[in-house]
């Protein structure tokens, strides 16, 4: 279990490498608009999902056929080493969706969805 104030720092961490990498992943890959991330502190990093967000299922389905998915998968990674945070495989700490698919579903509530997504998981 992470201390209350090793959470802070670490979360501080992890929002500035994944906003780093969201920059690199906005300058390169179409239709990518932003990240965030979910975690549970009493499961981590187990918990830890980093969720890449596109404008709509159309650019997010291309991203995933061609080489941007592996591009993601590697700004992830690299996120996650700047953040100090050790994980063995990132493709199970990556996932990905679509303010198309939000608007659809949850009528554009990104807290609902998340919250639902999190459930699931």
């Amino acid at each position: 279990m992470i201390a209350k104030r090793e959470r802070g720092k670490l979360e501080r961490q992890l929002i500035a490498a994944l906003t780093d990498a969201c920059e690199q992943a906005k300058a390169e890959v179409v239709g990518f608009v932003w990240l965030t991330h979910c975690v549970d502190y009493q499961n981590f990093p187990a918990s830890l999902v980093v969720i890449w967000v596109f404008d709509t299922d159309a650019h997010l389905a291309s991203a995933l056929k061609g080489g941007d998915k592996q591009r993601l998968h590697d700004l992830t990674a690299n996120a996650l080493v700047d953040a100090g945070v050790a994980i063995d495989s990132v493709s199970q700490h990556i996932d990905f969706d679509s303010e198309q698919s939000c608007q659809h579903t949850h009528g554009g509530d990104w807290q609902r969805r998340l919250r639902s997504r999190a459930a699931r998981h």
